[in-house]
């Protein structure tokens, strides 16, 4: 496992693949990490062929270091983080990006700041935004606070009690955070402070872009990825109801992305 230095932290990273194939780099989501999100299904690199693959951990998620600094992990620093890390990795390149949630804010970040930089986006299960977001930033604090005067087992107790999405049904749950408790903390209080930038912002926006949505998560809903579809001109949209919809999802990429290959 590769490291890379940025500011507060350490990131930790791979490539695979021919170095000559145009790259697709793997994101994850909040207090998860790329090597976990296979087991949710949310690697979707395992239909893609003729390119090689970054996945990394964002700052203080998995083997990555971090501070105890809420500010570090607000969705625009993240996509600092990535951009530095791609200068490192893929100098001058234009590179495709994937991946839910947390990893999903962090591709449109970094794309309204570098736009040049990404061929296509692949955002699974945009998180809470805007208008829906105060609940959710609601509940990422009383977690903080959880966390804090609890344990992470109490919190990991009170989270693993909701039904994850018809989507995920039969899967393994990593229930665990892949975040220190030392860190988670600041961690959730990052997530309860950040959002996406103005919506009249993210119109502008001309990088391809595919949203994959699925149902029945308050974390994750639908109207986030339908709000983004009108937004985004020309952008595609399907929804998962059902595991084997989720299973589609790596061939999907896989389509889409090829579509734009450089």
């Amino acid at each position: 496992m590769a490291r890379f230095q940025t500011a507060g932290a350490q990131l930790s990273f791979e490539v695979v693949g021919k170095e000559t194939d145009p790259l697709f780099v793997q994101l994850h989501g909040l207090t998860s990490s790329a090597w976990r999100e296979h087991h949710a299904g949310l690697d979707v690199t395992g239909e893609l062929s003729g390119f090689r693959v970054l996945r990394y951990d964002s700052r203080g998620h998995g083997s990555s270091t971090g501070r105890p600094v809420p500010d570090d992990y607000l969705w625009p620093q993240l996509a600092e983080d990535l951009l530095h890390l791609l200068e490192a990795v893929a100098p001058g390149e234009t590179v495709h990006a994937g991946g839910p949630s947390m990893g999903a804010a962090t591709q449109l970040c970094a794309a309204l700041e570098e736009p040049h930089r990404f061929a296509s986006l692949s955002l699974l299960v945009p998180p809470t935004v805007w208008s829906t977001r105060t609940e959710q930033t609601d509940q990422y604090l009383r977690s903080a606070e959880v966390v804090e005067q609890h344990g992470v087992e109490t919190f990991v107790r009170l989270t693993g009690s909701a039904p994850p999405p018809p989507a995920q049904a039969g899967r393994t749950r990593q229930l665990r955070p892949a975040v220190s408790p030392e860190l988670l903390p600041a961690v959730l209080r990052g997530a309860s402070m950040t959002d996406l930038p103005a919506p009249e912002d993210l119109a502008r926006l001309q990088v391809p872009v595919q949203i994959l949505a699925w149902t029945h998560d308050a974390a994750h809903p639908v109207s986030s990825a339908e709000t983004l579809h009108r937004l985004l001109p020309g952008s595609e949209f399907s929804i998962a109801e059902t595991p084997h919809d989720l299973a589609t999802w790596p061939s999907r990429v896989a389509s889409f992305v090829g579509q734009y290959r450089r």
